[in-house]
C-alpha cells in the first residue's frame, strides 16, 4: 500500500490513486503563477488532489475546484481536500472535462492541469494507472479546448508536457486562442536532457518568458532554485 505522502501544511493520501504525487504536479503547483490574484481556480484530472491542494495553501482564493473521472481518486482527492486546512474552499467534482465544460457556465481565473503524458498505447496491466497515463482518457486537444472555454478573459491556464509534445501542444494551444506567457524547461540535472516544460497561456498575445530549472546538482543534492520553488512545501527542504 502507497504511504500518505507528508507536506508541511497537508498530508496526501494517494492509496486508491493510479498517479501517486510525483515531481511534475508538485513542481506545477509551486510554479504556476498567482501574480493575477485569481480568486477562482479549476485543477482538471486531480489525482489526489496535490496540486490544488498547493493552490489553496498559496493562494487566497475564494473557489479552487478540481475535475476526477476515476471513481477511486474522486474519493480520495475529496477525503484529501475534507482533510486539510482550506476544505471550505476546495471541492471535486466526479465527471469527465468534457461533461463538466459543457454543464458549467462560470469561468476561472487559473485552470490548471498536470494531464496524461504517455501518447503511446502502453499496457502496463493496470487499468487505472494506463488511464491516468496515457493521453488517450484526456486528449490534449479537448484539455486545450476546455481550458480555453472555461478560462476568464484575464485569466492564466498552466500546464506541464513533455518536451517531445512541444511543437504540437502549442500548435493545438495556438488554434484555441492560447498563446504562451511563460517557459521553464525542466532537467534533471546540468547534463540530462530537457525532459519537461511548464507552460503558461494567457489568450492575449505577448513576448514570453522563457527559463530553464534543473533539479539536482548531484544525486539528491538539489539544486537552490529547485529549493526555493519547492521548500513551502515539501518537509526536508
Amino acid at each position: 500500500m502507497a504511504e500518505p505522502f507528508k507536506f508541511k501544511q497537508f498530508t496526501v493520501h494517494q492509496d486508491r490513486c493510479a498517479m501517486k504525487v510525483g515531481t511534475d504536479g508538485v513542481l506545477l503547483g509551486a510554479w504556476a503563477s498567482l501574480a493575477h490574484n485569481p480568486n477562482s481556480i479549476l485543477d482538471i484530472g486531480a489525482g489526489t488532489g496535490v496540486i490544488a491542494l498547493q493552490l489553496a495553501q498559496r493562494s487566497l482564493a475564494q473557489t479552487i475546484d478540481a475535475i476526477e473521472i476515476d471513481d477511486d481518486a474522486y474519493e480520495q482527492c475529496v477525503t484529501n481536500f475534507e482533510a486539510s486546512p482550506w476544505a471550505d474552499r476546495l471541492f471535486c467534482y466526479h465527471a469527465s472535462l468534457d461533461e463538466f465544460a459543457e454543464e458549467i457556465d462560470e469561468t476561472y481565473d487559473l485552470v490548471i492541469s498536470n494531464p496524461p503524458f504517455y501518447s503511446e498505447a502502453v499496457s502496463s496491466g493496470d487499468k487505472a494507472r494506463d488511464m491516468a497515463r496515457q493521453n488517450q482518457s484526456l486528449p490534449f486537444q479537448s484539455l486545450l479546448a476546455c481550458a480555453s472555454k472555461l478560462l476568464a478573459t484575464a485569466g492564466v491556464f498552466a500546464t506541464v508536457i513533455p518536451f517531445r509534445e512541444e511543437a504540437h501542444f502549442l500548435h493545438l494551444a495556438k488554434a484555441n486562442n492560447l498563446f504562451v506567457s511563460k517557459k521553464t524547461y525542466v532537467k534533471g540535472n546540468k547534463d540530462a536532457a530537457i525532459k519537461r516544460i511548464l507552460i503558461e497561456f494567457s489568450q492575449k498575445k505577448a513576448a514570453p518568458t522563457v527559463d530553464e530549472l534543473i533539479i539536482e546538482k548531484g544525486r539528491h543534492e538539489y539544486t537552490d532554485a529547485y529549493k526555493n520553488l519547492t521548500k513551502a512545501f515539501y518537509l526536508k527542504m
